[in-house]
């Protein structure tokens, strides 16, 4: 019989993969395949954290395969051309995949399904890293969705499929050639996050089953309470698990089978997730232009020194400098500092939210088109369901609220832990005595802040003003 190819993509996994388990389902020999494709992602291409990621996912999922007698094939190049190169190497006559949603991927597997097809070779796709197909929820007027609210009640009321168990692999196809994963050479010389935090990544999908089940063992019953506070492990560290498929939503969600707000709250933050893609997916200009057409005239300002300063924590505002520094040195920021720090970016110094999400779609182990994006014009008020303009963060007080005992900023902006708690998250309040006992020297040891908090917020508003938003924008 003639091998079947399943091109794996974001569903690095051998569980609840619809794709394998139809190709599976054959009974004909499978050619396992991953093609790393950064021509058709163009600006996009997986950044480097991303790449890092990537690197130890697709080894743990070679190693799956090998485990039950097969060979991942890697390969890489555009996407169209290696895939005709592997099926004349194999004469395969059926490929399998599971849909991605972002712009450039339905552009390209568009194409490709035609070509494949007028070459007499069966092309069968399946849901992709989403609970539902984003096209499938509408509103009653038959509109897309641009309020969470409604679109979580339309998604709630939908029955969720089973996720599927690893399927009965049939034989392998005779291998072909592999590139070296090791010769992509997709891991960058630093930070390296395996060997700084060995504890708290483990891409693969054994790792992300882990983390799930120490997430409902350990941090569900209280998720409500400590999801905001950044020096608790309070959430689930799933997210970069989820965009390279190394679990499903599916499985995810089927997880959480108690019916109380706890787990009410965390089923709602994977419908931000399937929100996110469901705006990408109706909106595809998402990544590069306001939703609200207003913002499109916005004069942002472009200052490349201070945009160092925030990119490296270096802002003088603990709370901000913490994030980004755990953003650089762990390839992850928790959510509530992740709006803090675009808050700041967007709204005190008034630089542009696209600037922002390039900075973590290349710093993130998670990035993720929608999300980022979807996020970003979130915080900018440019988005669906958008923060009002004049909404600003507080660095201060947020700081003050969610890492009350300072033990994510003293983690992370170790320079200032010797203040007390009352000045940690704004040491320029701090008398001269209080510094000195702390050894802290601002402007050298610590900078004085890059921006004068209240100044920086009437600035702002008085920016977003001019483009005559209403409240209700």
């Amino acid at each position: 019989m003639k091998p079947v190819i399943v091109w794996f993509r974001q569903d690095l996994r051998l569980a609840d993969n619809l794709a394998l388990s139809a190709a599976c389902a054959s009974g004909q020999p499978l050619v396992c395949l991953f093609i790393l494709d950064d021509d058709t992602p163009g600006e996009w291409a997986s950044g480097a954290a991303s790449r890092w990621w990537l690197h130890h996912s697709l080894k743990a999922l070679g190693e799956s395969i090998e485990a039950v007698g097969g060979t991942l094939v890697l390969r890489r190049g555009p996407a169209a051309s290696v895939l005709s190169q592997v099926i004349c190497e194999t004469g395969a006559r059926k490929i399998y995949w599971n849909r991605c949603y972002e712009p450039y991927a339905i552009e390209r597997d568009c194409a490709l399904k035609a070509a494949l097809q007028g070459r007499n070779i069966e092309v069968h796709s399946f849901l992709g890293n989403l609970l539902v197909e984003p096209w499938r929820l509408k509103t009653r007027e038959g509109a897309p969705f641009r309020v969470f609210t409604p679109f979580w009640k339309a998604l709630r009321q939908l029955a969720i499929a089973d996720p599927l168990p690893v399927p009965a692999l049939p034989r392998f196809a005779p291998p072909i050639a592999s590139e070296r994963l090791e010769s992509w050479a997709l891991v960058p010389r630093a930070p390296d996050w395996a060997a700084a935090w060995p504890s708290f990544w483990d891409p693969g999908e054994a790792g992300a089953r882990t983390r799930l089940t120490e997430f409902l063992d350990e941090s569900l019953h209280a998720y409500t309470q400590t999801r905001d506070w950044p020096g608790r492990a309070g959430t689930s560290r799933l997210s970069a698990h989820l965009h390279f498929g190394e679990i499903s939503p599916r499985q995810v969600w089927h997880a959480l089978r108690l019916t109380d707000d706890v787990s009410e709250k965390f089923l709602s933050e994977l419908a931000w997730r399937e929100f996110s893609h469901h705006l990408l997916f109706h909106h595809p200009q998402l990544p590069e232009a306001p939703l609200d057409p207003r913002f499109a005239r916005f004069a942002w300002t472009r200052d490349d020194a201070q945009l160092a300063l925030w990119q490296h924590g270096q802002t003088g505002i603990p709370i901000v400098d913490a994030g980004m520094r755990q953003l650089w040195t762990t390839g992850w920021m928790h959510n509530r500092v992740r709006m803090i720090a675009a808050s700041f970016l967007v709204k005190h110094m008034l630089i542009d939210w696209r600037v922002g999400a390039k900075w973590f779609w290349d710093t993130l182990v998670d990035a993720d088109l929608a999300n980022n994006s979807a996020s970003w014009q979130w915080i900018a008020g440019c988005g669906a369901d958008a923060a009002p303009y004049f909404r600003i963060f507080n660095p201060v007080l947020q700081g003050q609220r969610f890492d009350p005992d300072g033990r994510y900023v003293r983690q992370f902006v170790p320079e200032i832990s010797g203040l007390p708690d009352r000045f940690l998250h704004s040491p320029w309040q701090a008398p001269a005595h209080v510094l000195d006992a702390a050894n802290i020297r601002l402007g050298t040891t610590y900078p004085h802040p890059l921006v004068d908090l209240t100044a920086g917020r009437e600035r702002a508003l008085r920016a977003f003003d001019r483009l005559k938003l209403s409240r209700a924008a």
